[in-house]
């Protein structure tokens, strides 16, 4: 019976080391994207890179810029303030906030629509930062075969000596990067002589050291994992795609069956198309697919593939554009280039063109017609109605007033909506620039005249130097009860 049982075991045993194992994790495969081909920078390579310089002067310079004294740019959340050159918010203007954040993520979806993951092969945060990361690394470490010859070395010297000067350089731009995007939301002006100081704060300092941790690890190690698994547009922009869009294809009809030829014997001959086999178009793209394989949601549309194809091409003396922008459609039908520009206005895009266009000129026609000025009318809590010695009835309010423009502003106050109602405080009142005001107001109304209980009157701030800037807000009198 021991035996039996020592038997069952034993095959149990071996069954269990014959079932194949599955893990739910891939392993990562390291990439060594190839950036060099041939001597100069390809076509495609210079607009990434145009791109790159446009974006980062940009992020980095506007918030040195100066506008009335103070930043051009600036969402100052202490102060409830968003300066956007001469434009100020307020928390009221949410509004305008979130339109322009409506505005830009359709925009998203109609770029989509037209031209793939454009946006995502030059502009995308996480490929400008990874590019310009990876540009520090091939000037510490080498080229594509200098590095992967570095790393498959044991720890040495020279090796530890690369690594930390690769990493310290990526450390430095990734907290350059961190107080960038904090002097957005602070002064970065006085948030450097705070750095300097040791006086920064601690939100300040959690959020530059956040932010420059986020750009070390997404643009420095994770890379190519953050567009395939983290990023959702990679996910659903498959819900914005149809035939009729542009992506990078490869023209499987001319290129196969693939094959590296022979000086014998021309490509016909040995039944070959165009495509040489040399995978440079794999070694040189970033998330290390193989466009040959057909659309994949891993690619970026940077056309990194298509600038080392049209190497290849020009080297072996065959047409370019094996792998060129294209469409669904125009692969399959042969359409040309402007045959594909015809296809452009089709309803998804006129529908998004659409909306896209009738949000835009609501929101300029929003703030063209915004008045530079808010008034909130608060009855004072502490007084009700009260009759003076002349036997007119008083009533009093508290209001603030905002000025929104960057100039210091006179204003005036009346009142209308009971017989011999006035204003019996000062009627004439200054507000700093983007500054808000309480100003005490009290109103007089002739006490035969009013009847007891709440009636409706209207409260009118104007401003002095011009008329047309004026709020009109409406609230209840009360009356006295006999």
């Amino acid at each position: 019976m021991n035996a039996v049982d020592e038997g069952r075991r034993v095959q149990q045993a071996a069954a269990q080391q014959a079932e194949a194992v599955q893990s739910l994790y891939a392993k990562r495969v390291e990439i060594y994207p190839r950036q060099k081909i041939g001597d100069r920078l390809a076509f495609f390579q210079k607009w990434r890179w145009a791109a790159v310089w446009a974006t980062q002067i940009v992020y980095y310079g506007l918030p040195w810029l100066a506008w009335n004294d103070r930043q051009a740019v600036l969402f100052d959340l202490a102060a409830r303030r968003f300066y956007i050159f001469g434009l100020v918010l307020w928390p009221q203007d949410i509004v305008y906030l979130t339109a322009i954040l409506i505005i830009a993520a359709l925009s998203l979806f109609l770029f989509t629509a037209v031209g793939g993951r454009l946006w995502c092969g030059y502009a995308c945060p996480q490929t400008v930062y990874t590019e310009i990361f990876m540009w520090i690394e091939r000037r510490i470490e080498g080229d594509r075969s200098q590095r992967m010859r570095l790393d498959r070395e044991p720890m040495s010297a020279r090796k530890f000596a690369l690594k930390a000067a690769k990493h310290g350089a990526w450390v430095l731009v990734a907290l350059w990067t961190g107080y960038t995007f904090v002097g957005y939301f602070t002064p970065i002006r006085e948030l450097g002589v705070d750095i300097l100081t040791l006086s920064i704060g601690g939100w300040s300092a959690f959020w530059v050291l956040f932010y420059g941790f986020a750009t070390y690890g997404n643009a420095g190690w994770m890379r190519e994992q953050v567009c395939k698994y983290m990023c959702p547009y990679a996910r659903f922009q498959s819900a914005m795609f149809d035939k009729d869009t542009l992506i990078i294809t490869y023209d499987a009809a001319r290129g196969e069956p693939r094959g590296p030829g022979s000086k014998k014997k021309s490509r016909a001959e040995l039944g070959l198309g165009d495509c040489v086999d040399c995978g440079l178009c794999v070694q040189v793209c970033p998330t290390g697919i193989d466009i040959r394989n057909g659309l994949q949601y891993e690619c970026i549309g940077c056309a990194a593939c298509i600038d080392a194809c049209n190497y290849t091409m020009g080297k072996v003396g065959l047409p370019k554009g094996l792998i060129r922008y294209s469409t669904t459609n125009a692969m399959r039908e042969g359409l040309d280039a402007r045959q594909m520009r015809r296809r452009i206005f089709r309803p998804r895009v006129l529908v998004y063109g659409a909306i896209l266009l009738a949000l835009i000129s609501a929101l300029v026609a929003g703030l063209a017609l915004r008045v530079p000025l808010k008034v909130d009318l608060i009855r004072d809590r502490g007084a009700l109605a009260v009759e003076t010695d002349d036997g007119r009835v008083e009533n009093v309010y508290r209001m603030n007033v905002s000025n929104t423009t960057e100039a210091r502003r006179a204003f005036t106050v009346s009142a209308s909506g009971l017989p011999g109602l006035a204003v019996e405080s000062e009627t004439r009142f200054e507000v700093g620039p983007a500054a808000v005001a309480s100003i005490p107001l009290r109103l007089l109304a002739d006490g035969e005249a009013v009847a007891p209980g709440s009636h409706k009157i209207t409260v009118e701030v104007r401003a002095v130097d011009d008329p047309n800037v004026a709020v009109r807000e409406t609230t209840t009198f009360l009356g006295l009860r006999r």
